[in-house]
């Protein structure tokens, strides 16, 4: 016996990428719903070897159904996941809306699947800042073994974290620089993506940092550990799928590089490419379809006592959005809504 899913915000990037994902795992749907905004209804959308026609999402009554997984602004999740809960409908939220809402739990399940049960307190589930969820999942194991006292992140970040407006953005900057007739100001972004590099993801905040940063350190203590020091500086660069990082983590106690890479190893979700040799690593274009977040130079800090590096990889669509979404679905069947 399966659930009664809805994907609300099918028709974008990540909503997309759910409905994919749900086939590919084969997760037990028996009634799925594609919502939309009024201004997409009856768009088709693809789920598995069906094709779907998405429904008003104002309209639309959620009595009845077991999960929603919400892939749309904060706005629309503000006016629509409460009433989705209040049916009785387990929303899974991918919006920064209810990340950092002590009473909705913020969920890795490599890192912290038992966290899901407490949905409870309000029928909702938030889904992490895609740069956060693929970092944890590569601390958590290390965090384990030897503690984690600091760490000091870089991230490079793709555009399709900004949606199809970065995309299209990047796509129509960089055949204009081809044909210079055809001029693309910057619209999305505040400088120009195309052959650049611009360190401003969100807002920027009081104490100089961007929101984007702030996100990832509030949402790691969340996640992992709340004694765990976290700074960040969060690059957009014009790739279109994939974010990568650059971690550079302090630890409690000494661990050999050897051992991480051994740990990472063993660890799920991780996929370790490290051969220290030309192309012995794995860049944002090869990560891209795929599940796993990849981690590649695996190396002692020299400079300090108990310090290592590494390079973290992942599709973001994925594992940072659609991905994580959905097994925290199947967790949540597994701990709390199981069926027949």
């Amino acid at each position: 016996m399966g659930y009664k899913v809805v994907v609300v915000g099918a028709t974008g990037n990540v909503g997309r990428e759910m409905l994919n994902i749900l086939a590919e795992r084969e997760f037990p749907v028996d009634e799925l719903a594609a919502l939309a905004s009024r201004r997409s209804l009856g768009t088709e959308v693809s789920f598995g070897d069906k094709t779907l026609k998405t429904k008003d999402l104002a309209a639309f009554d959620f009595t009845g159904w077991d999960i929603a997984l919400f892939a749309v602004g904060s706005e629309a999740t503000k006016e629509y996941a409460p009433k989705a809960a209040r049916t009785g409908c387990v929303v899974i939220d991918n919006s920064s809306l209810y990340r950092y809402d002590p009473d909705v739990p913020l969920v890795v399940p490599e890192v912290n699947a038992d966290a899901v049960m407490g949905y409870t307190k309000k029928n909702i589930i938030a889904n992490p800042n895609c740069s956060t969820a693929q970092m944890v999942v590569a601390l958590k194991p290390l965090h384990d073994r030897a503690t984690i006292k600091r760490v000091v992140v870089s991230t490079y970040q793709s555009v399709s974290g900004s949606g199809k407006e970065g995309m299209d953005e990047l796509w129509d900057q960089t055949k204009s620089i081809y044909n210079p007739v055809t001029e693309v100001p910057p619209k999305k972004y505040p400088k120009q993506i195309a052959f650049n590099v611009i360190p401003h993801i969100d807002v920027f905040l009081d104490d100089g940092s961007t929101k984007e940063e702030w996100k990832m350190v509030a949402e790691t203590k969340k996640i992992v550990d709340p004694k765990i020091k976290v700074t960040a500086t969060c690059v957009r660069v014009p790739v279109f799928v994939g974010h990568a990082e650059s971690i550079n983590i302090e630890f409690e106690e000494f661990l050999d590089e050897d051992e991480a890479r051994d740990i990472l190893r063993e660890a799920p979700g991780i996929m370790v490419v490290d051969k220290r040799e030309d192309g012995g690593y794995i860049t944002p274009v090869e990560c891209v379809g795929d599940f796993a977040t990849f981690i590649s130079r695996i190396r002692q800090d020299s400079t300090i006592d108990n310090g290592l590096n590494l390079w973290c990889v992942s599709d973001n669509l994925r594992k940072g959005a659609a991905l994580n979404a959905v097994q925290i679905a199947e967790v949540l069947g597994q701990k709390a809504l199981k069926k027949g």
